[in-house]
């Protein structure tokens, strides 16, 4: 696959970030007509440059990378698997916040929403999903939406799929990510029609609830993301854990009482 050029790549950035060129001059601290010649291939930026520019449009590092290359440069930022010995401490750190989060389920997941690694209480959540899904690598959006994996227990199936997805566009948005664009694509396939009744909205709420009908009875949650905050590598800078916490406190009660399992 070409490379594409270094200055196409800063034109597609700023455009996708809808910034002017001469917003993102002004913020960069470089001038309109340097920012100009860079897109157009008629200059290359210097790698001081690059990192203005790249910090001001917010870019991934893995793209930083090939901004980097296509300018001639070499990559700065390394991408180490969880299982380098550099990324022990990560490893533990995150080992620590899944199992500390018991009896709640928790999950760390990649940029492509993989799942690296998950605590016990994630059982609540897949000792009905057939075992085909459950090999890795195991997605957890595939996971939450197909339907021989959690959507025949999910009461509120439309809504979370909706939720899901606009979740996705998000990141395609940021990210650009084409990984994400195929995974988006493949489960806006998956039909989302519920079997359950599901409850009234509640016009006072302040999140979208995931509800699921489980073993243990019906359970309501609400997600969080956690991300590390100064990584350099990119693996780690790509890393989230997904933590879902009782939306009430019924289900607080039926996962304390149900837990060890």
């Amino acid at each position: 696959m070409a490379t594409v050029a270094v200055g196409q790549q800063i034109r597609q950035w700023r455009e996708r970030r809808r910034l002017s060129q001469m917003q993102l001059a002004l913020e960069a601290d470089i001038s309109p007509r340097h920012l100009s010649f860079i897109e157009t291939g008629r200059s290359q930026p210097s790698t001081g440059t690059i990192d203005r520019l790249a910090e001001r449009l917010d870019i991934p590092y893995r793209a930083r990378n090939g901004i980097l290359t296509a300018a001639g440069f070499a990559p700065r930022h390394g991408e180490r698997t969880l299982d380098d010995p550099a990324m022990a401490i990560a490893r533990r750190s995150v080992e620590h916040i899944l199992k500390g989060h018991e009896p709640y389920p928790a999950i760390a997941v990649d940029r492509h929403w993989n799942i690296v690694a998950t605590n016990d209480a994630i059982s609540f959540f897949t000792e009905q999903i057939g075992s085909a899904l459950l090999e890795p690598p195991m997605n957890a959006i595939k996971l939450a939406l197909h339907p021989d994996g959690l959507a025949p227990q999910v009461v509120n199936l439309t809504e979370w799929h909706a939720h899901v997805l606009e979740q996705l566009d998000q990141q395609i948005a940021s990210s650009a990510d084409p990984g994400l664009v195929a995974l988006r694509e493949e489960v806006a396939a998956y039909p989302h029609e519920s079997e359950h009744d599901a409850p009234p909205a509640d016009p006072d709420r302040i999140w979208v609830p995931l509800i699921l009908d489980t073993t243990v009875g019906r359970l309501s949650f609400i997600g969080t993301i956690t991300i590390f905050g100064t990584p350099v590598d990119i693996t780690l800078s790509e890393l989230a854990i997904e933590a879902f916490f009782p939306a009430d406190d019924k289900t607080a009660d039926i996962l304390h009482k149900n837990w060890p399992r």
